[in-house]
């Protein structure tokens, strides 16, 4: 080669710096994009709720809402410039409180349904190896769902991509910094932390957040050097270390909300081997998403497995199978559908998520259908799919009870 087309050569950038310099242009129209709609000065704020909404949410009706108002018991509602009546959801959760102090007849769990004593932690584990199968938003729903109910609910978001931390208002390239995601309370070294000191309060009362970032990406090239050095044994072997941080908050919460990576690595592994109690696969109904969906359930038993053998407990109340993305009025996705229930049959949930275009919409401004309001998009389109989260979340709710015992 002359000397001529090795400099020429020279200058053409390597494929890595290529990728590294569109990787940060990227990120930065991707700041740029973020702090216009939530500048860096301000955080998302929940929106307020109208009196019928909170009356829902209470499980009263609009007019007792009223009169708790007119006769100044519990926190006095905003008032919109049409007169409307509107509560934070911080203000709804105290009108909760309130009134299960005086209740009559009624259980206090039906007002505030916190967990009672001999009723274990719930760990919700939101899986699936095949992308775009809804699993953050089935999540970052699911989460806000149980807060809406007044639950205590602490979401984990153990993908290093980190979009349910995005969604929930944290950016995880500016906003979360080294030893500040779950890595920081099951990291090998001296440098582990109590999950109390990673945990975030969000804008969502009553929802807390362990945020993620490519910072876990450590845990999956730790865990081999300890396995082989026998340094993972100090603190237990590494599919327990998940489960012993949450025992450290495990009193402050009535259910956790773990959204796993999309692969079957260390971090999956430990997500649903000891923390889980319960767990639920995102399936969109087409026939190259459910192949994908086999091999990962024969790998998911042939890992579980393992980990079973080597002391493991593998114990779940629930184990369902969520139909994501539906469209009823596609014929090849109902027979997947079919397909799916007449082999898997009561482990398939009743309701599907249907795939609509008000939740992409929220998702363009990081938002979920719980936060945007029926007003901010068309009426039919937002209450079709609405009516569809609820089923779900409420079907996934009543499972999380029963094994609690409730009725």
């Amino acid at each position: 080669m002359s000397p001529a087309a090795e400099h020429a050569r020279k200058l053409i950038p390597s494929v890595d710096e290529i990728i590294g310099a569109q990787a940060d242009l990227l990120s930065s129209q991707l700041q740029a994009m973020s702090e216009a709609l939530f500048p860096p000065t301000s955080k998302k704020v929940l929106r307020k709720f109208t009196s019928g909404e909170a009356a829902r949410l209470i499980s009263i009706s609009d007019s007792t809402l009223r009169k708790m108002t007119l006769a100044g018991e519990g926190p006095q509602p905003y008032l919109a410039s049409n007169g409307r009546r509107l509560y934070t959801l911080a203000q709804i959760n105290e009108i909760r409180q309130l009134l299960a102090e005086s209740l009559r007849g009624r259980d206090r769990i039906d007002v505030v349904p916190h967990r009672r004593p001999g009723e274990h932690l719930q760990v919700v584990a939101v899986t699936n190896f095949k992308g775009g199968s809804g699993k953050t938003t089935t999540s970052a729903h699911l989460a806000q769902y149980l807060a809406l109910q007044g639950y205590r609910v602490l979401a984990v978001d153990l993908d290093p991509q980190a979009s349910l931390s995005a969604l929930l208002g944290v950016l995880p390239e500016t906003e979360v910094l080294a030893n500040q995601t779950l890595y920081a309370a099951i990291r090998y070294d001296d440098h582990k932390k109590s999950l109390k000191e990673v945990i975030r309060t969000t804008y969502f009362d009553g929802l807390d957040l362990v945020p993620g970032n490519l910072e876990l990406m450590e845990f999956e090239h730790t865990t081999p050097k300890a396995l082989t050095s026998g340094g993972q044994m100090r603190d237990g072997l590494f599919f327990t270390r998940v489960a012993k941080a949450l025992d450290d908050v495990a009193d402050q919460y009535d259910i956790v909300v773990i959204d796993c990576p999309p692969q079957l690595g260390f971090l999956t592994l430990s997500g649903l081997c000891a923390a889980a109690t319960a767990m639920v696969v995102t399936v969109h109904p087409q026939m190259l998403d459910i192949a994908s969906m086999s091999q990962f359930l024969l790998m998911t038993r042939d890992l579980l497995g393992v980990v079973r053998d080597a002391g493991g407990e593998l114990k779940y109340d629930f184990v369902r199978y969520l139909l994501t993305r539906f469209e009823p009025q596609d014929a090849p996705q109902t027979k997947v559908a079919a397909l799916l229930r007449n082999m898997f049959d009561d482990f398939v949930l009743t309701n599907t998520m249907v795939k609509s275009a008000a939740v992409s919409d929220a998702g363009l401004t990081k938002q979920t259908l719980y936060e945007i309001g029926r007003e901010s998009l068309t009426r039919s389109t937002y209450d079709r799919a609405m009516e569809s989260l609820q089923a779900v979340n409420g079907e996934i709710e009543g499972l999380i009870k029963a094994a609690w015992g409730r009725a």
